[in-house]
């Protein structure tokens, strides 16, 4: 008895071991600091837009000069024309579901990044969206779950060999739909097969600067399509909670879109929208 209690005690004694020798073993100084709540930053320069948009450095929807194939470039053409008629188009914020990948990293909403040992979390405040890239070595699974932010694998780089990591490089698969750059609709291809390469790293003359160079290479372009991304660390930040379905007036039955009235009552949200099938109402009574 004593024996087999020996043998427990010295298990557990190696198995914290172990754990403390893993904590110990990450050395965050090793790290470059991405601490803190980051927002976009402003491009000196670039047209105001109605939301932020994919490019920072070009203006709204066809102004983006998005290398689209001819096909989705007409699909595009008549997202755009049912959003003037009042309509969503192709996109799909108004459901409160999130923009997956690559839209989220508009930072429409403030970003928070951890970086752990083996994987980096970036946490989006809208919706509880969060990315998982993994940074442990690991190769491609043979099978993955397709998600809307897609499974995303990381190498931390020390670039110009000073001793400490500086460059974090992630590529990004297995997606699900669908998905827009953004509220404009600009559309990625319907099956999913997008690739999408980052490459975050501080500005060397600002701290407080984040870029994010992000190319996609996706079927419904003619080329890969890079830009240029930069948020500002917000000083002494506060995090607060944003739940986007309240006070959300719009609402999808079927393949329509409709909006609720201030007195919670149902409306067509463009001219000659055909009101919801309630075969399973019965008549009002007068």
């Amino acid at each position: 008895m004593l024996y087999r209690g020996s043998i427990g005690a010295l298990a557990l004694a190696a198995a914290l071991c172990l754990s403390l020798a893993v904590a110990f073993a990450f050395d965050d100084a090793q790290y470059p600091d991405f601490g803190g709540k980051w927002n976009r930053a402003p491009t000196p320069g670039a047209p105001r837009t109605p939301q932020p948009v994919w490019d920072p450095s070009k203006g709204w929807g066809e102004a983006q000069g998005a290398p689209l194939t001819p096909e989705y470039a007409a699909i595009f053409a008549a997202n755009v024309k049912d959003q003037a008629e009042g309509g969503y188009g192709t996109t799909r914020g108004f459901t409160c579901r999130t923009g997956g990948m690559p839209l989220i990293m508009t930072l429409f909403q403030p970003m928070e990044v951890i970086v752990l040992p083996d994987t980096t979390y970036i946490l989006i405040n809208r919706s509880n969206v969060q990315r998982r890239i993994f940074t442990d070595g690991r190769d491609w699974p043979k099978e993955i779950d397709p998600s809307y932010t897609g499974y995303s694998i990381g190498k931390w780089i020390d670039e110009g060999g000073s001793g400490h990591y500086n460059l974090l490089e992630v590529e990004t698969r297995a997606f699900r739909g669908p998905r827009t750059y953004d509220a404009s609709g600009l559309p990625l291809h319907f099956d999913d097969e997008s690739i999408v390469k980052e490459r975050m790293y501080l500005d060397k003359a600002d701290p407080n600067l984040m870029h994010n160079d992000i190319t996609v290479v996706d079927h419904a372009l003619t080329r890969p399509w890079t830009v240029m991304k930069i948020y500002r660390r917000e000083p002494n930040p506060r995090f607060t909670e944003e739940v986007c379905a309240e006070g959300n007036p719009w609402v999808e039955i079927g393949k329509e879109a409709y909006m609720l009235s201030a007195d919670g009552e149902l409306m067509p949200s463009k001219k000659d929208q055909p009101p919801p099938d309630l075969k399973f109402f019965k008549p009002s009574k007068k």
